[in-house]
């Protein structure tokens, strides 16, 4: 065995051998099937079988695994690596996390206390101290004990949101209702399973059930379905929210203005944020930074301010005993405030969501050290001034701006509310990224606005929707005390989602102390529950809209995951068999002409049904085929090392392989057709270079040896480079191979026998040049990509919801969504499009 990593080359063979090991699972009964990735494709002949059977842990040795093939580097691959930078660029990245993680919770002072109060009005200077008790406890508990320290450590390798929980689960369980996983995706380097630990039987049982019950699968898939919808409601209320509230602030500055006035300036400012937007977090969040750090600065000495001028006694709210006297004197009122009251804690969620634009490091040291103590000198000194000025809680923080720095504050304050708007802007696209990555959002186009880092993303048509959106409801909702239950409601759906999955994560990888488990779960989501029961008591007041809102967009994602789940598992079903191509022959019952055909289909194991359709449709079809399958693996990047696994579909006579082309839910797909077609044809050569290897270290196999076969006829052929050609000459004259089996005896002693003498090494070795050979000459002639639309419909005896949503709903989603083949740009003269319609 050679040492790892380590690259040889004999003859042109090529050896790479790995001495890695990890824990994995793997199927007691049905092993044989999972090792047989790494036998010669000869040896599998594509007949792989489902995984069944009761599992267990096994520690993997040193393997060679035929099916991963190394591939060329993509010209442009992004990395993300933090590690690696020096001080000046830490800095700069510590401003861009200002500008783009904290600028919800940041502007947060705005509204909090006057939404708060607004509900439970001020009766005594108890009532003020009660109150911030209360929002100093909510920041403690909930962005800083919560996210900080639990939730962002259950990141997916730096990317965060509920999708990268289920992402996690996914990956460790087979809970996923797309029944695509195959074993060889637990060898991708990225998967890092969980190495065992005292608490891992516990964490096989769960895993256990969580793979048997289709009703905890689809449990877990519709939390996160209802996680992701709540983002996407919170991108469109927190603009609205953030930038009324800042505008509003000219009320105080200017007598007589209006409410109407504020309105309209708060939509030119919604208007003018989307349009910037297109620029990119990173430009964006360097030319906002700084200015959110002076917003920081002037929100702690304002603070500062009002606690030596008017009352530094308010110091006693650290005392929770003060919460208890405040819903003593109020009792119901002072439950309803807590919706108010939960404001504080908004942009929560946008720190784990916007974690991939940033290392968790940087966003914990920011929080603590900058963010936190901020806030609570601002909460501390409005709350100072409001003992003074009890009835000044309606503009609470403009109102206690010194006079002197008004205007400046003022300013600062517009600039950070435009900051904190696109602060859950960002989360949304990079929730929706990964929901299209795991099939649950229809296909959108994604542009990449980072060179330097992959997961900074822009969504035109996001962009304007959520535009749309946020303009319609600052003109119905002219109030931030109406938008705000609207927002407590969306937070909390988040919040309550990620508690709840992370609890998951705790229990299956983390493999942690139950107790530990259960108190997390019992303290935060009970403590999300009676937040959650405040602002629902409030939602007849026309925060009910972003639920319908919420709701639309669940049932989106909903349709689409259920219509691509039914649509695989009858491609699944339909698939044509090997005796059915055995019984074809190799000419596949029709002409063989030169040329490569990339036939794109979504099936991992088996030949798409959309096969035969091309057979039976077309008068030729190419010398040799390739089953293309672009897979997302629930892993945020695959590295390029491991992207495509081949494997060879019957004899090799038929000159049909599969392969799988793996993407992480974070991957940049930025090749050209051009590009994307030279990383196939080197990676097949390798991998047909190394299953000559194991053919020559393994002579107890049959060969496959082609035979000729005459084609009749007189037709000529255009060629996609437009070459021409004779379809009356056999496409294989060119080799003289007959029909025979060698079956020489396997031994260390004739492997090492010498190449010249008259061995089964030499004629793997012409084998083996005679195959490259073909397959240069068929690139030569052209690669046109086959692509099939394949269409479901209902069953005339499906049930009416079915019919509505399958003929109906999902088919309008599949038709206004993004094609899969636009990312590689194919020129229209390169195409082919055959259609097939599923009856579901």
């Amino acid at each position: 065995m050679a040492e790892e990593g380590s690259e040889r080359e004999h003859g042109g063979l090529v050896s790479m051998d790995s001495s890695e090991q990890r824990w994995v699972f793997q199927d007691e009964e049905d092993s044989d099937v999972d090792l047989d990735e790494d036998l010669p494709p000869r040896m599998s002949l594509d007949s792989e079988e489902d995984e069944n059977g009761e599992q267990r842990l096994i520690r993997t040795g040193p393997r060679i695994d035929s099916f991963d093939v190394e591939a060329l580097e993509v010209p442009g691959a992004q990395r993300n690596d933090y590690d690696d930078f020096t001080l000046g660029r830490k800095i700069i990245l510590a401003f861009q996390a200002l500008g783009v993680v904290f600028g919800d919770v940041g502007t947060s002072p705005l509204y909090t206390f006057s939404v708060m109060f607004n509900k439970s009005p001020i009766h005594g200077e108890e009532d003020v101290l009660g109150a911030l008790s209360l929002v100093l406890y909510t920041l403690v508990l909930i962005p800083l004990i919560k996210y900080v320290f639990v939730v962002l450590w259950a990141n997916d390798d730096g990317e965060g949101g509920t999708f990268a929980l289920y992402s996690l689960l996914c990956r460790h369980a087979k809970v996923s209702l797309l029944p695509n996983q195959l074993p060889s995706d637990a060898r991708i380097s990225s998967f890092r399973l969980k190495v065992p630990s005292p608490e891992l039987e516990r964490s096989l049982k769960i895993k256990e059930r969580l793979e048997s019950s289709l009703a905890l699968k689809k449990l877990i898939l519709m939390l996160v379905l209802l996680g992701t919808s709540m983002v996407i409601a919170d991108g469109v209320i927190t603009p609205a929210m953030s930038v009324m509230s800042a505008v509003g602030g000219l009320k105080v500055g200017i007598a007589g203005v209006e409410q109407d006035k504020v309105v309209m300036i708060s939509v030119a400012f919604l208007i003018v944020l989307f349009s910037v937007q297109k620029f990119g977090t990173s430009k964006v969040g360097l030319a906002v930074g700084p200015a959110l750090f002076i917003w920081f600065c002037s929100l702690g000495g304002v603070g500062v301010y009002n606690l030596v001028k008017y009352d530094t006694s308010v110091l006693r709210a650290f005392n929770p005993i003060h919460i208890y006297y405040f819903f003593e004197r109020n009792s119901t009122q002072a439950w309803l405030s807590l919706g108010g009251c939960l404001l504080c804690a908004t942009g929560s969620e946008a720190m784990f969501a916007d974690l991939c634009y940033f290392s968790v490091r940087s966003i914990q040291l920011t929080f603590v050290f900058l963010v936190l103590p901020c806030l609570l000198l601002g909460y501390l000194g409005q709350a100072a001034y409001l003992m003074e000025n009890l009835t000044m809680a309606d503009q609470v923080f403009f109102s206690s701006i010194p006079s002197g720095a008004f205007w400046p504050v003022f300013f600062i304050a517009n600039i950070a509310a435009l900051i904190a708007s696109r602060a859950m802007t960002t989360a949304t696209f990079s929730c929706i990224k990964q929901s299209t990555a795991l099939g649950c959002f229809p296909r959108l186009k994604i542009i990449h606005t980072s060179r330097k880092f992959m997961g900074q993303i822009y969504i035109p048509v996001m962009n304007w929707f959520l535009l749309v959106f946020c303009v319609v409801l600052v003109c119905t909702f002219s109030s931030i005390n109406e938008i705000g239950n609207a927002y407590g409601i969306a937070e909390l759906g988040v919040m309550m989602m990620t508690t709840i999955l992370v609890t998951i994560v705790m229990l299956l990888i983390w493999q942690i102390n139950i107790i530990i488990v259960l108190i997390f779960l019992v303290f935060f989501l009970g403590l999300e529950l009676t937040f959650f029961s405040s602002v629902l008591w409030s939602v007849g007041d026309g925060s009910w809209v972003i639920l319908v809102f919420g709701v639309v967009i669940f049932f989106i994602m909903y349709i689409w995951n259920y219509g691509s789940k039914l649509k695989y598992e009858t491609e699944v079903k339909q698939k044509l068999s090997m005796d059915l191509m055995r019984e074809l022959g190799c000419n596949l019952g029709t002409i063989r002409a030169p040329g490569i055909g990339l036939l794109y289909n979504e099936l991992v194991k088996g030949v798409p049904a959309i096969f035969g359709h091309f057979l039976t449709t077309l008068p030729a079809i190419h010398s040799m085929i390739i089953f293309v399958c672009i897979k997302y693996v629930p892993v945020p990047v695959v590295p390029q090392s491991e992207r495509f696994l081949f494997r060879r579909v019957c004899p090799k006579s038929y000159h049909i392989f599969r392969c799988i082309a793996r993407y992480g839910y974070k991957d940049v797909r930025k090749e050209n057709h051009q590009t994307f077609e030279q990383l196939l044809i080197e990676s097949l050569e390798k991998f047909i270079r190394r299953e000559a290897q194991e053919r020559s270290l393994e002579s107890d196999g049959d060969e496959d040896i082609e035979s000729d076969d005459e084609v009749s006829g007189s037709q000529v052929l255009i060629a996609p480079n437009g070459s021409f050609y004779s379809l009356g000459v056999p496409l294989l004259a060119d080799y003289k191979c007959t029909d025979r089996d060698a079956t020489e005896a396997s031994t260390s002693a004739e492997v090492n026998l010498d190449l010249s003498t008259d061995s089964p090494i030499s004629d793997v070795e012409q084998s083996l040049e005679r195959e490259l050979s073909f397959i240069r000459k068929a690139k030569e002639s052209g690669v046109v990509y086959l692509l099939g639309h394949g269409d479901i419909r209902a069953r005339k005896d499906s049930w009416f919801i079915k019919k509505l949503i399958i003929n109906y709903f999902y088919a309008f989603l599949r038709k206004n969504c993004r094609r899969g083949i636009a990312n590689l740009s194919v020129p229209h003269s390169n195409l082919m499009q055959v259609g097939m319609t599923y009856m579901v």
